[in-house]
């Protein structure tokens, strides 16, 4: 860490306004921010996780991960608006994302009041009017509530939005958290076009230019490859209970043709950071300036995040099946 920070001074010491937004956050000072980047030493992790449910599959096994790990305690959760196939809408696909979410709560026995919220309802259009959905209020009472030798992680596994309108609303937040957020491509790839960046280009723009603490898990070529299939889920999943049972239906549901096919369950990597960091590596980089291209252009200037350069994958689903099998055999 020492190393880490005296580079980071050397190289990197400003003061953020909001860069190429013409917002105003308050200045973080470089080496606090270096310090809120190492992994967390105390545990549990407090955290909250924001994320986009019904959009695919892989949310669900995040927020079952998340739930079922003592290495962190889940504060609260949000309900991410979406796009796709599987929404009409931006505030459809919150609307269904926050169904899910009760879904598995009711899986895991768990109340959703006071612990679930619904998110916004559209994407950031105009930077000074920021929806005041229950999820970014509720971000903001929490954060401010923290500090900075105390964070309050969010865990982000969908568009960004939610994170991004409490941010706005109340800048001083950045002050008292970290985002850890499945999102982007790596700052090598040739193009940002990927489904949680692109969908919200001003959200995403927001987390990259306010200089709130940020460890970024990019999604192609670093969480590509944490892949499962349905052997796998078959064997390690389905019969731990009626959560596990859930899991392995909608995985399989979600492919027709199961011969020679795997899917990335994205969004566990990102809970997988805070329950063990050293399973996913990384180092700090400087935070990139998100083009209206849907690319990213670089300034050694800029302040350091923390970005996640691979995943071992074996320890994470071994860690994720054998905490869904001990709690289905502490049920029976």
């Amino acid at each position: 860490m020492k190393r880490e920070l005296e580079v980071a001074l050397v190289l990197s010491v400003i003061t953020l306004e909001g860069l190429a937004m013409g917002q105003k956050f308050p200045a973080v000072p470089e080496s606090r921010r270096i310090e809120m980047l190492q992994p967390p030493g105390k545990r549990p992790v407090r955290m909250v996780l924001d994320t986009d449910t019904y959009n695919e599959i892989d949310d669900q096994f995040a927020l079952v991960y998340a739930l079922i790990s003592p290495e962190v305690s889940v504060q609260a959760v949000y309900a991410a608006p979406f796009h796709n196939n599987r929404s009409s809408g931006t505030g459809d696909g919150m609307e269904k994302s926050y169904e899910e979410i009760l879904r598995i709560l009711a899986k895991l026995g768990k109340a959703p009041d006071g612990f679930a919220f619904r998110g916004s309802t559209n994407y950031i259009t105009d930077l000074q009017k920021p929806e005041r959905s229950p999820a970014a209020l509720d971000l903001i009472e929490r954060a401010k509530k923290s500090s900075p030798q105390d964070p309050l992680y969010v865990a982000a596994v969908g568009a960004i939005t939610n994170v991004a309108s409490a941010i706005l609303i109340e800048p001083s937040i950045i002050q008292n958290i970290v985002v850890v957020w499945l999102g982007g491509n790596s700052h090598q790839w040739p193009t940002q076009r990927e489904f949680n960046f692109m969908q919200d280009l001003k959200a995403s723009r927001v987390i990259f230019d306010s200089g709130v603490p940020v460890v970024q898990l990019p999604c192609t070529p670093v969480v590509t490859h944490f892949a499962t299939t349905v052997p796998e889920m078959e064997r390690y999943v389905g019969g731990r209970g009626p959560i596990g049972d859930y899991l392995l239906t909608i995985f399989k549901d979600y492919h027709k043709d199961h011969f020679a096919w795997s899917k990335v369950l994205w969004d566990m990597t990102a809970v997988a950071w805070l329950v063990n960091d050293k399973w996913l590596p990384s180092d700090l980089v400087h935070s990139p300036i998100v083009t209206d291209n849907y690319t990213f252009s670089f300034d050694p200037a800029r302040h350091f995040i923390r970005g996640v350069n691979f995943v071992n994958r074996d320890p994470i689903f071994r860690d994720f099946f054998t905490k869904l099998d001990k709690r289905a055999g502490a049920k029976e």
